[in-house]
């Protein structure tokens, strides 16, 4: 039997232990959120998440947010810890520092940002980040994480998130804010101002890789993966085209738009322009992966395709994506689109008829005559010439071509409307049943000055405007070896200096103009004098 005495003190030290264990809870709670970066830093992944997600569903009221989330996405991430800290929900933050001892482990040399942002991993493409020091992508960088596992097993620590380019320290999982990493940034997503962009083509400076070689920004080569120097001929070419150029390296003119094709080509044009690149060519692959999904592997990596077909395809579909939905307009159409007059006679068993069209194009077909079925004295294959005016008088509208399909009909076309950058193409393979035939005819045109009206009748302009009909050629692409196979190659001009380039994949070389118009011209591009 205790005494009221001993129950009197029992109930005072019990009292006083409440009391001292109320204070020590207070102050921790309080020193938690005054300095929430004293204990080691949490840096739970949205990949963790996830499979917590998938584990148990609904199991934590504090991860709500996160749970209901489908896609990772680190910046709102980010903001909801801040908020989440604020309201004192939870502890979770990411320290930020300024000093990292590991900085010179990153190594420029192995960086590569022109392939798709895969996990080397699980191949997944959500939240991946780029080893600094290796190259290497990995995902996540939670503690079950594959960039987690790297940074221990290889002694790999500075990471950089590939879509927030923020970079972190594995695996302490601090925030690095050094700006030395900014050129690393700048290679992974290229930057214009809208100020540099109106004085690109008057730089003259070239720019020097990592390697110690130079190159020409906007004059880099493309790699070819396997045959796939269509696609880089195509894009060298539109790369000429100045308003086309313009808008692209500006991502803000096309951020309403969610077509992968129009994001991964703007994505390229600032990487072939970019005078910080860390290497002196780039390599097309995440376009190339956009054009194989958007054609249906129409275009594909590993199968030749006519550059031709694919600048048609390639022009009709960046159109269909970018167009407004009010006029029908976008930049592709403002540079290219023209439009014809197409009258056609039609002789069949019901009678004979005539019918008058408008139509609009984008470029324009040329064909080649015939070359001739004898050798010359020396048994050699005669290589006619012809000059570009003579096959340009299929546009005079009284020149007639013969067509079968759909059904056999007598054409005559004529330009109602040019457009500023006029594109043509030689019609130099035929096929039959049997083979495809290359057409070897040279063609003899100008590199400046091409005037139109002089050669085809033109619409007369509207009142207190000039007539613009003359051209200068900017870009010129050409087929190399036998049908069906060979290469492609494409003559550009460089606007700062007036020179001419040959490029072919990753070869860059200057050249003479009068170089240009000795080749098998294959497709062409026209800029309208203003």
């Amino acid at each position: 039997m205790k005494t009221k005495r001993e129950e009197s003190e029992n109930a005072a030290d019990e009292g006083e232990a409440a009391k001292r264990q109320k204070l020590i809870d207070q102050s921790s709670t309080q020193l938690a959120f005054e300095n929430s970066l004293l204990p080691l830093a949490s840096y739970d992944d949205d990949d963790e998440e996830e499979e917590d997600d998938r584990r148990d569903k609904g199991a934590n009221n504090g991860r709500k947010a996160e749970q209901n989330r489908s896609a990772y996405d680190e910046e709102d991430e980010d903001d909801d810890e801040e908020s989440e800290l604020g309201q004192g929900n939870r502890s979770r933050a990411i320290e930020v520092r300024r000093d990292c001892p590991y900085l010179d482990t990153v190594n420029r040399q192995v960086l590569d940002f022109d392939f798709e942002k895969f996990c080397s991993v699980s191949l997944s493409n959500l939240n991946v980040y780029a080893c600094l020091v290796c190259g290497k992508y990995f995902q996540g960088r939670g503690q079950k994480s594959h960039a987690y596992t790297h940074s221990l097993e290889a002694d790999h620590h500075v990471y950089i998130n590939l879509r927030t380019e923020k970079v972190y320290c594995l695996p302490d999982g601090y925030e690095i804010i050094d700006p030395s990493l900014d050129d690393i940034r700048h290679v992974l997503n290229p930057r214009f101002a809208r100020g540099q962009v109106g004085q690109i083509d008057q730089n003259r400076q070239w720019s020097r890789a990592l390697d110690g070689s130079d190159y020409l920004p906007g004059m880099v080569g493309l790699n070819n993966i396997k045959e796939t120097d269509f696609v880089n001929v195509t894009i060298q070419s539109l790369m000429r085209v100045t308003p086309l150029r313009n808008f692209f390296l500006i991502p803000e003119n096309y951020a309403h738009c969610k077509s992968q094709l129009v994001l991964r080509f703007g994505e390229l044009a600032r990487k072939i322009w970019h005078a910080r690149n860390f290497k002196g060519q780039v390599s097309p692959h995440e376009f190339l992966q956009a054009v194989m999904k958007a054609s249906k592997k129409r275009f594909r990596i590993g199968a030749q395709s006519d550059p031709v077909e694919f600048m048609s395809w390639l022009l009709n579909t960046l159109h269909g994506d970018l167009k407004s939905s009010i006029k029908g307009r976008s930049i592709i159409h403002q540079c290219f689109q023209g439009e014809l007059e197409v009258v056609k006679e039609i002789h069949g068993d019901s009678g004979n008829g005539m019918e008058t069209s408008r139509m609009p194009f984008l470029m324009l077909g040329l064909d080649l005559p015939p070359p001739p079925l004898f050798k010359d004295i020396m048994e050699k294959n005669i290589i006619p010439q012809v000059p570009l005016f003579n096959i340009l008088k299929k546009f005079d509208g009284e020149t007639v071509t013969e067509v079968v399909r759909p059904r056999i009909a007598r054409m005559r076309y004529r330009v109602t409307r040019l457009p500023k950058y006029l594109i043509l193409h030689m019609r130099r393979f035929t096929k039959n049943n049997f083979f495809v035939e290359k057409n070897p005819t040279l063609v003899n045109f100008p590199v400046k000055n091409l005037e139109l009206k002089d050669y085809i009748p033109l619409p007369a302009p509207a009142e207190n405007r000039r007539l613009r009909s003359k051209y200068d050629l900017i870009a010129n692409i050409v087929h190399d070896g036998k049908p069906g196979e060979g290469s492609y190659r494409v003559f550009v001009q460089r606007k700062s200096e007036e020179l001419w380039y040959e490029l072919q994949d990753l070869h860059v070389s200057e050249t003479l103009p009068q170089m240009v118009a000795l080749s098998e011209t294959y497709m062409q591009i026209y800029e309208q004098q203003q």
